[in-house]
């Protein structure tokens, strides 16, 4: 196979966010789905109940236009390693599956490679684990050539792993008479190089995003404030309310995947920008946040991370212990432990007034806290005003004196602050720079022990 055609072929799969055989589940939208929630016994305590993880799930099928004919929840006491469900669920849901013409069945839990393959055969129809729904609805939900690189490297590494010997192809050789690296090489060997090939292309080509972001990062202006939350709390309703700018918003899991930025004008006419970014989950899969890592880090430089809670929804601290779990992977633990976040209690317009006013208390007692409704904009003025209030206490105007072969401190400096005037003389650059005091604290350790 030609290297354009091996291109031309992992895009085809990885773009359209077929993350598991090249093709969509149960061939197309409204295909007939099964959402099953594996529930296991003794399993490390959760924040949600089984049934609010089925709903969960449930959302994630439907977001790709799944039409979900059968949702259950199966208590499982000890997984089993062939098939996670007992023998007589298996016949159970075989049972099911057959009786409703089901084309795809969801478990929502992870699969490995054997028990997804065992449970295709005795299911006879699609199988996908939790990990490859959330890949099928980025495939779907990726617009710019970014966004579509990195749901394809993550594709393509849960791809990688879930190459076993399933297929009968699999088991013949091709190419060579054996005089070199033995009879041949399988199918599957060559499988997974040419999906390492791709990796690498991809991965290369995210560098490139990285530095450029990095660069355009040097180039601003004004403070970022980053929007995080969990996926559907309505933070790019938020995003066009304080921008006055046009994202998509659908009440729908993931509906924003792609980074958005608009500038916004604080009380005293000062500015800053808004950046919005892709939506957390639980059990978000690792592969996708390193994946999205070059989009992420707008997160990690941004001077204030605002976190956009769904108030009104049952499992609301639940979620944002989860969004506090994702930024402590990305590597914000500070942030999360000192409280560094500022709350938007989105969706209060949903409450009714006895609820409602148990919120605003619970943000009186939080300085940091402020409800909010995207929808109506009401408490939108207060959570500016708590913006700039912020940006006036995290930020300090230091001048250092570097010398130009201390090239690494200019680069940090250029990677974590906002440099206002730079002048080089004498083998020194002068910066004056604006810092987080967390980053000047970081920034003056880094010179101290490097002076010792």
């Amino acid at each position: 196979m030609s290297k354009k055609a091996v291109k031309r072929q992992a895009d085809e799969k990885g773009t359209r966010g077929r993350a598991l055989s090249g093709q969509r589940p149960g061939d197309g939208a409204n295909a007939r789905a099964g959402v099953l929630h594996p529930h296991i016994k003794g399993a490390p305590s959760q924040a949600r109940t089984p049934e609010a993880c089925l709903a969960e799930a449930r959302g994630l099928a439907e977001a790709i236009d799944l039409l979900v004919v059968h949702a259950e929840i199966f208590p499982i006491r000890s997984p089993r390693s062939a098939a996670l469900f007992g023998s007589g669920q298996v016949a159970m849901i075989a049972d099911s599956v057959k009786a409703r013409a089901i084309a795809v069945v969801i478990v929502n839990g992870a699969l490995t490679p054997v028990q997804q393959r065992n449970l295709e055969l005795a299911w006879n129809c699609k199988v996908i684990d939790r990990t490859g729904l959330i890949l099928e609805i980025f495939g779907a939900r990726a617009r710019t050539r970014e966004g579509r690189s990195q749901v394809e490297l993550a594709a393509l590494s849960y791809q990688r792993s879930r190459l076993v010997r399933s297929w009968t192809h699999l088991e013949r050789q091709r190419g060579g008479f054996g005089f070199f690296g033995g009879p041949g090489e399988t199918q599957i060997e060559t499988d997974r190089r040419q999906i390492d090939q791709r990796i690498h292309q991809l991965r290369g080509e995210l560098e490139e995003v990285k530095r450029t972001r990095g660069l355009h990062r040097r180039a601003r202006q004004y403070p970022v404030v980053a929007l995080v939350g969990y996926t559907n709390a309505g933070k790019s309703t938020l995003f066009n309310r304080l921008t006055q700018a046009e994202v998509v918003v659908a009440d729908q899991l993931f509906a924003t995947l792609d980074p958005t930025m608009r500038a916004v004008d604080l009380p005293t006419g000062a500015k800053v920008i808004l950046s919005d970014t892709v939506g957390f989950i639980s059990a978000l899969p690792t592969d996708l946040i390193a994946a999205f890592r070059a989009t992420l880090e707008e997160v990690l430089a941004a001077d204030i991370i605002l976190h956009v809670r769904d108030i009104s929804h049952d499992d609301s601290e639940a979620q944002k212990l989860d969004v506090h779990k994702v930024l402590s992977e990305m590597g914000l633990d500070e942030v999360v432990v000192d409280a560094g976040l500022i709350e938007a209690l989105n969706k209060i317009d949903l409450l009714d007034g006895e609820a409602r006013e148990k919120v605003r208390n619970q943000a009186a007692r939080n300085p940091d806290t402020v409800p909010v409704s995207a929808l109506t904009g009401e408490g939108t003025d207060e959570l500016l005003a708590l913006l700039e209030r912020r940006l006036a206490l995290s930020r300090r105007i230091v001048e250092y004196s570097l010398s130009h072969a201390d090239g690494s401190a200019i680069a940090w400096l250029y990677d974590h602050a906002e440099v206002l005037s730079r002048s080089d003389d004498g083998g020194y650059a002068r910066l004056r720079v604006g810092m987080k005091e967390s980053d000047i604290a970081r920034f003056e350790r880094r010179i101290s022990e490097k002076s010792h």
